[in-house]
């Protein structure tokens, strides 16, 4: 149930912003093995005249990516290829042959399961389900 939070500048049309989503969850399925289907993708463009780095404005295609996952459910590795891929992807979509703004960033970042959750029950909560229906059938 990852989310992904992705910042951009500038401005992208609509179609751009599918294609983002939809090769983002892609590459969050691949790498980190989440499920496509609760995997939310949250696109904000920022114009480039409140986008500074260095105190100054961006001169190039700028992104910023966050995806939230629960903690512990990932390794190093997964978490590293996950970087890898989601930045080639952003450049390769928004980059152009200038690439992109050398300060643009993948953060991901890591929840207690007892902290977060989707259709009303927590990471946690889904665990002890799973454990207690799991029990009940070996019975």
């Amino acid at each position: 149930m990852p989310t992904l939070h992705l910042k951009v500048s500038p401005l992208q049309n609509p179609n751009r912003y599918r294609a983002l989503a939809e090769a983002l969850t892609r590459i969050t399925a691949s790498t980190l093995g989440k499920q496509a289907g609760v995997t939310a993708v949250m696109v904000d463009d920022v114009p480039a005249a409140r986008w500074y780095v260095g105190g100054d404005e961006v001169q190039r295609p700028t992104a910023w990516l966050e995806i939230s996952i629960t903690q512990g459910t990932n390794t190093a590795e997964e978490k590293s290829a996950f970087v890898a891929q989601a930045y080639a992807e952003l450049a390769a979509q928004l980059g152009g042959r200038g690439g992109l703004e050398p300060a643009s960033y993948v953060i991901v970042r890591e929840l207690p399961a007892t902290d977060w959750g989707y259709g009303g029950a927590t990471q946690a909560a889904r665990r002890v389900a799973a454990m207690q229906a799991a029990q009940a059938s070996a019975i």
